[in-house]
């Protein structure tokens, strides 16, 4: 029995159902929430609002995350590349639930503007992918590696009692470091400047604006 190859219009209605999923839907995680066995102790408001703020963030970056992904492997030409970048995304999608999850908890939601931020990291993952998938690896390498350093400030931030947030921030910051390093192993190219540096501007562009809104 022949198993269907998907067109690129399979590819790009399969896309816009993410999407929807992603923004306006509630993502199931494949994995258990990392921090649901850690004790769901009360905040002060300022504490609340502080641990939101961040969860918020990071909650964007994995809607960035999945757009940039699923972008990228709607025009990878190795379906191995492809294959890489949709595993990738669907670990990220793990993250997203869970980050949804704790923003719940937190009396919060996520950003307003999370179709702006899905929107514009698609169009930046098709461009990357456009230039060839050596490219396309190294902007996994660059956005894991970016997204990691972020983590490791919000752990730094987090209120020290609110063990159930730093628990799912630790598996996240584990998931994108083997997402780096098995981009690197499959052929990523380093990105040249300015690139990196741009990706670090908007990147705390959205996470000043995140935070709040």
């Amino acid at each position: 029995m022949h198993t269907r190859q998907l067109s690129r219009l399979d590819r790009l209605i399969d896309q816009a159902q993410r999407a929807m999923e992603t923004v306006l839907g509630a993502p199931l995680a494949e994995r258990a929430n990392p921090g649901q066995h850690e004790p769901d102790v009360v905040l002060d408001d300022d504490e609340r609002r502080h641990a939101a703020g961040l969860m918020r963030i990071n909650h964007v970056g994995e809607v960035c995350a999945q757009a940039l992904y699923c972008g990228q492997a709607t025009v990878a030409r190795d379906p191995a590349t492809r294959e890489h970048l949709l595993h990738a995304a669907q670990e990220e999608t793990d993250h997203l639930a869970w980050c949804g999850d704790r923003l719940r908890e937190l009396d919060s939601r996520p950003s307003l503007f999370n179709p702006l931020w899905y929107g514009g990291s698609y169009a930046i993952g098709v461009l990357a992918g456009l230039r060839g998938d050596g490219w396309n690896l190294g902007f996994v390498v660059e956005t894991e590696r970016q997204v990691e350093a972020h983590i490791d400030e919000h752990l730094a931030s987090l209120p020290a009692a609110d063990a159930r947030s730093r628990a799912i921030l630790q598996v996240m910051k584990a998931d994108e470091a083997r997402h780096a390093n098995n981009a690197e192993a499959a052929g990523a190219r380093i990105l040249p400047p300015p690139i990196p540096g741009l990706m670090a501007a908007a990147s705390k562009v959205m996470k000043a604006v995140a935070y709040r809104v």
